[in-house]
């Protein structure tokens, strides 16, 4: 990465500040193509949504990055830099944060990246502004704790009635701030249909994001939000000191976990041993970077859950999804003993060492077992 100063305006005071820029290089497929750049909008200024925008304003669109807050949004704007989520990497003149749902209307693309347990009330918000043959594509890896929806499933039953709008998923191993280096990252992009499938994966195809395309909504969407409450379980296991023999036979399992609802709830078994299973599952058990992990890990090491939340920032998925997933596999009636450990570790105060001999003591199985 390239260091320099660049003045940036600040739009509410006229004041000029000198601001560290980071630069990421960028090469011919960044830049835009001849036809005029449309404009997107990424709902939800977090570290992913931030980073989202920084991709896609690499790419030359203009970006609408949605906040719900009006003054951290004006904070973001007059600052030009997402201090508070994703530090040290100034937004480029064609993010425009705002805070006003309208920004949906006439967008090329809208782009969810907001907590799944507010993902619903915000595309509420929006949905009056949505106009007809609208692409939208979720980039929140949860599940609905009440409804137990994923959320592609959120904004079909939102839309119920409605014809013509696109739904996707964008999922895969992506730490936001790797992204926003501009580092080598690949994930991959799922619609009901191929050629909303191949709109999404074009939306955000770079040299150095590289995005592959599929069809298994559900598959992708699975991977991504159950592989997540493996992660505390690795992450509890290394808080531990269990070792690297047990972190990875919890990823080992905790995928076939995944799989055996996958494919109960319809999915292509073959997409968990893709980037959206196996790839996102590896990623966020094992990188430094990942909340779910850095729960576990503090769990491991006597934290509660109630003390852990309350010193994070950020949002770790995995704690709620946890209580959606266990309810979905029961009603599905699919055996699964790291998720069953988890959810009783954090609901139920079950010390982690007791979860864990828990674990062990199960019966013996074959390990190609699917029931």
């Amino acid at each position: 990465m390239i260091s320099d100063h660049r003045e940036v305006q600040v739009a509410a005071s006229g004041a000029v500040k000198r601001t560290p820029v980071r630069k990421p290089s960028r090469s011919s497929q960044d830049a835009p193509s001849g036809d005029r750049m449309g404009r997107v909008a990424v709902m939800g200024a977090g570290s992913w949504g931030t980073a989202l925008a920084l991709v896609l304003a690499g790419k030359g669109y203009q970006v609408d990055l949605w906040g719900q807050n009006p003054e951290r949004v004006a904070l973001l704007a007059d600052e030009r830099e997402n201090r508070r989520y994703l530090p040290g990497f100034p937004l480029p003149d064609n993010i425009r944060p705002v805070s006003d749902p309208a920004v949906a209307a006439g967008a090329e693309a809208v782009v969810m990246v907001v907590p799944s347990h507010g993902f619903r009330a915000v595309f509420q918000k929006i949905r009056p502004h949505l106009t007809a043959n609208a692409a939208i594509i979720s980039a929140t890896k949860g599940i609905e704790n009440d409804t137990l929806l994923t959320m592609t499933q959120v904004m079909a039953e939102e839309l119920a009635g409605a014809a013509g709008y696109r739904l996707g998923v964008l999922a895969g191993p992506s730490f936001a701030r790797e992204v926003a280096e501009g580092l080598p990252t690949a994930v991959t992009v799922a619609a009901n249909d191929q050629s909303s499938a191949a709109f999404f994966q074009q939306l955000f195809f770079t040299e150095r994001f590289r995005v592959y395309a599929g069809s298994d909504l559900i598959g992708q969407e699975l991977g991504g939000a159950l592989k997540n409450i493996i992660a505390i379980a690795a992450g509890i296991s290394d808080g531990l000191g269990y070792g690297t023999n047990a972190r990875a036979a919890l990823i080992t399992r905790g995928l076939a976990e995944i799989t055996r609802l996958g494919v109960k709830m319809g999915a292509n078994p073959l997409t968990f041993a893709g980037l959206a299973g196996l790839g996102d599952l590896v990623l966020t058990c094992t990188g430094d970077l990942s909340r779910n992990r850095t729960v576990g890990l503090k769990l491991g090491r006597g934290m509660k859950i109630a003390e852990i939340l309350a010193e994070m920032k950020m949002v770790a998925e995995g704690v709620k999804t946890t209580r959606s997933a266990w309810a979905l596999a029961s009603r599905q009636g699919v055996e699964m003993p790291i998720l069953e450990q988890v959810y009783r570790v954090l609901y139920q105060d079950k010390p982690c060492r007791e979860a864990v001999r828990d674990l062990l003591a199960r019966d013996r199985r074959d390990e190609q077992e699917w029931q």
